[in-house]
């Protein structure tokens, strides 16, 4: 628990890091002169992005490795059970690990770059070894933030329309709160009326009793919210979604230009002015504000994505109900997702800060035909999402608007399952 915990923060620490790169970096240019803030430099920056990184790959490769083998030890036979032997089991399981990934990586090099060269690097363990191995896990994270990304930004606008109130357009909250009483009765009295022997129907019945309960509490919420928290706030905040949403797009495409006619528009076209001798923004401070603004919520909507994906749906953990191996595996994937973030905030040209450190050199950055996929890919991917998005909400609006959403004559499976009825036979329209 406290090695996750650890690596939550270390995750947190990487996050954080870039938009404190860029704050600072105004900072020293407003005020070069003033005393009180000497101590923000270039070699603090520095200091932190290689702490950072050594930390990511201590978490990655050691810590969270460790804490998933310890809990998988028995200890080996013959020897007595307990703490040490779990811990001799977890330190012989990492040395194998790590003998196994050594191999892969010199077997990847000697197929892709096959030279005398690319060997001897691979002697040099924390010079060329370390950034090569982190280099590859990097891609592995910007390729992961590629498909959560897009799905996360479409997907924010379900998540807030569940966390605020919807206005109350053609709808009337005092039938719907009518109905789903007579509903929620109704179903109380079959379940009362069963026999308890009967689990299976008990089962359906209550898990259908928590559905409408939901369902009515819903209601109540919005029937209680006042009138500039259903017309006002939720409105706003799709807007500002939006909005958010399109300058990540148009940032995108803007950068798309950028590569095709400016090469140093490439993450390693420049090796950057440096720390408070430019503003990395057009706009000065206001873009860099934007900016920040732009990968808070680019790392959030990842996030969301990330555990909306089929893939990973089950993956999302709960309260009271999350195993110790779930949890590790949750931390691994958000320090993946968090040491990426700043790779592909600087590959999709929302920032201009380039990546500083020992373990900041990504070999793949420099490839012209990967960076523009990778930009090209994200743009088609997010619009696509959104365009999928509200093309079916404004349906599903529409039909519920006009009274039609009880028809079923929307695309969603799961509005057109047939339902059966009381005698076993399946009612279908």
């Amino acid at each position: 628990l406290f090695l996750s915990t650890f690596t939550l923060a270390v995750s947190a620490g990487a996050v954080l890091l870039l938009p404190f790169s860029i704050i600072s970096n105004e900072i020293l240019l407003s005020f070069p002169q003033n005393y009180y803030i000497q101590w923000l430099n270039g070699s603090l920056i520095h200091g932190l992005w290689n702490l950072a990184s050594l930390f990511s790959n201590l978490c990655l490769f050691v810590l969270m490795p460790f804490a998933f083998f310890f809990l998988e030890s028995e200890g080996f036979a013959g020897l007595k059970k307990g703490i040490r032997a779990r811990i001799l089991e977890t330190l012989v399981m990492l040395i194998l690990l790590a003998l196994l990934i050594l191999g892969i990586v010199w077997v990847a090099s000697a197929l892709i770059d096959n030279d005398a060269a690319s060997m001897e690097s691979l002697y040099d363990l924390w010079e060329f070894y370390l950034p090569y191995l982190y280099s590859c896990i990097s891609l592995m994270g910007c390729l992961l933030l590629l498909l959560c990304t897009p799905v996360g930004l479409s997907r924010m606008f379900t998540v807030m329309g569940q966390l605020l109130v919807k206005p109350t357009i053609l709808e009337d909250l005092d039938e719907q709160m009518y109905i789903i009483t007579l509903e929620e009765e109704a179903i109380q009295r079959r379940l009362n009326g069963i026999s308890s022997t009967v689990e299976y129907q008990t089962a359906e019945l209550e898990r259908e009793l928590e559905k409408v309960k939901s369902k009515k509490t819903n209601l109540e919420r919005r029937k209680k919210a006042s009138a500039w928290e259903r017309n006002l706030v939720y409105p706003a905040v799709m807007i500002l979604l939006l909005i958010e949403t399109s300058i990540s797009v148009l940032l995108v495409a803007l950068n798309i230009l950028y590569l095709l006619v400016d090469e140093t528009a490439m993450p390693k076209g420049s090796g950057g002015p440096g720390i408070g001798n430019a503003s990395l923004s057009t706009f000065g401070f206001v873009g860099a504000a934007l900016e920040i603004i732009l990968i808070f919520y680019l790392m959030v909507s990842s996030v969301v994505g990330f555990y909306s994906l089929r893939f990973f749906e089950n993956f999302t953990p709960r309260k009271d109900d999350t195993t110790m191996t779930k949890i590790i595996g949750n931390c691994v994937s958000i320090l993946v997702l968090s040491s990426a973030l700043p790779v592909m905030s600087r590959t999709l040209g929302i920032t201009r800060f380039d990546l500083l450190g020992d373990f900041g050199r990504f070999n793949w950055l420099g490839n012209f035909y990967i960076v523009l996929s990778y930009n090209l890919l994200f743009a088609t991917l997010t619009t696509l999402c959104l365009v999928r998005k509200f093309t079916s909400a404004v349906r599903e609006e529409l039909l519920k608007a006009l009274g039609l959403d009880k028809l079923h004559l929307s695309n969603n499976p799961r509005d057109s399952e047939a339902k059966p009825s009381a005698n076993g036979h399946q009612k279908t329209l």
